[in-house]
């Protein structure tokens, strides 16, 4: 077998000792890896690269296509981007693939026989990264949904359980609240959902279900989620299986894919020979599959389960009268180096096919909409406190194509009868629609702005109201 190239980065913190584990594991098990190194992190960060990645690195990934990613430290303050996020978007890796498995009776859980895979959309949703602070008390973060975004992921998630004999899926969104974003999520999922028949489908606001994520997580096989709720609940999905220093985790898109633990760099633990390697490895198993060499990560894998079953453990879940051996980083890889070629006899083996099965996504083309603008939101920086004060004045801005319909504060309609009660803040949504909702021209908002520019109102951003195909691109305040 001629050797798979690929790139590896040893992090920060804990991640040289748990990636030089792991390596070793993998080498020892047969992995045919033509290894190439890259460096990134807090150091590159500290060099004045924001992005924590060097270009020359950046080469390497795309010669490679094959990332094996250990933990890194992001150094604290404003001005440095999360590298994780940067090289999913980057690289087009839309599908984080999370297994959260217990591993009963010898990691201690409240729930043992728990076996979810999370699907979490990776490329936008609130990691867009989109923030502006607008005035002195508010900030802003963008949440940005896309139907080809949410396709691809849906998609990938129908695709996973049947390539892996999975037979539910569920979807979790806050569609009851956002309504049109999450409410993307969720109608694109019903509809994908129904070509494929064979596949239980369910879906629940992200509140409760994770609630019973937590509570009862037997009762789901795959969960598929926007990003931010995919982060947090795979966390929690992995803790609750017994540790998250368990899981693995893969990024798949349609050239490259990123392999790594899902814990972070525990800089705290560095260079103490503690870590627990076990997340990175199942990263690195999920990536010998991916690459082809099923057969190298069922043997790791199997490996892995019988060290765990054999009680030799690292302190992170040792337990008196379940563990046997209370190790470190270097002797935990040696015990898994040690059992390659022996299977678990109570765990259930794991059995990857020979050659790798990947899922390829394609996205249906869509006719565009018809739009046609008839308003718009214009958000000002006002100190006043009095809503009626400001409502006054601003609708003395109306033009003949716009006029002032309602006045929000955090969403919440203040004028006109707004209630007293209302807490507001220096930030005002002042929307203007044409009465005859009829389309308007970008000509017909500079005019607009104009006027409020001359009555020395500081506009500091606009949103225009759309109609598509005569449907509302846009939602009332909350109380109009």
């Amino acid at each position: 077998m001629s050797k798979t190239p690929i790139t590896v980065a040893y992090g920060d913190g804990i991640g040289p000792e748990i990636m030089q584990a792991t390596l070793d594991i993998l080498i020892a098990a047969g992995a045919q890896l033509a290894i190439e190194e890259i460096e990134i992190g807090e150091k590159v960060y500290l060099k004045g690269v924001s992005t924590g990645i060097a270009d020359s690195a950046w080469e390497s990934l795309r010669r490679t296509k094959v990332f094996l990613k250990a933990p890194i430290t992001t150094p604290q303050g404003s001005g440095y981007k999360s590298l994780n996020v940067t090289t999913r978007k980057t690289l087009g890796l839309y599908s984080n693939v999370r297994p959260c498995v217990s591993y009963h009776p010898y990691v201690k859980s409240k729930h043992p026989v728990m076996d979810v895979v999370i699907i979490r959309e990776n490329e936008e949703d609130l990691y867009a990264g989109i923030e502006h602070r607008q005035t002195s008390e508010v900030y802003q973060c963008l949440k940005i949904i896309s139907r080809p975004g949410c396709e691809k992921i849906v998609r990938y998630a129908f695709e996973y359980a049947i390539a892996n004999n999975r037979k539910k899926v569920t979807c979790f969104t806050k569609d009851n609240i956002m309504k049109m974003t999450d409410g993307l999520f969720h109608q694109v999922f019903d509809e994908i959902g129904a070509e494929y028949p064979t596949i239980e489908k369910e879906h629940w606001i992200v509140d409760i279900g994770a609630a019973k994520l937590a509570d009862t997580p037997e009762i789901f096989d795959m969960i598929v989620m926007p990003n931010l709720y995919g982060d947090i609940l795979s966390d929690v999905a992995a803790q609750i299986t017994g540790s998250v220093g368990l899981a693995g985790s893969a990024n798949i898109g349609d050239h490259c894919a990123m392999f790594e633990a899902i814990h972070g760099s525990a800089p705290r633990r560095a260079g103490q020979n503690l870590a627990n390697p076990s997340g990175l490895l199942l990263g690195g198993v999920m990536m010998l599959n991916h690459i082809g060499q099923g057969n190298i990560a069922s043997k790791v894998h199997n490996a892995w389960l019988k060290t765990m079953e054999d009680g030799v453990h690292t302190y992170d879940v040792f337990a008196e009268g379940v563990s046997t051996q209370k190790v470190g980083t270097k002797e935990f890889a040696q015990a898994v180096i040690a059992r390659l070629g022996q299977k678990p006899t109570t765990l259930k083996t794991i059995d990857y096919p020979a050659e790798s099965k990947r899922i390829k996504v394609e996205i249906k083309s869509r006719p565009r909409y018809h739009k046609d603008t008839i308003g718009v939101d214009v958000f000002l920086n006002w100190d006043g406190s009095s809503a009626n004060e400001l409502g006054d004045k601003v609708r003395l801005c109306s033009t003949d194509k716009l006029k002032l319909v309602v006045i929000s504060n955090r969403g919440v309609k203040v004028y006109p009868d707004g209630m007293p009660e209302t807490f507001c803040t220096d930030h005002w949504r002042c929307r203007f629609e044409n009465p005859d909702s009829k389309p308007i021209m970008h000509t017909d908002i500079i005019e607009l702005l104009s006027k409020v520019n001359e009555a020395g109102f500081d506009f500091i951003k606009t949103e225009n109201l759309c109609l598509f195909e005569g449907k509302k691109g846009y939602t009332l305040a909350q109380g109009q």
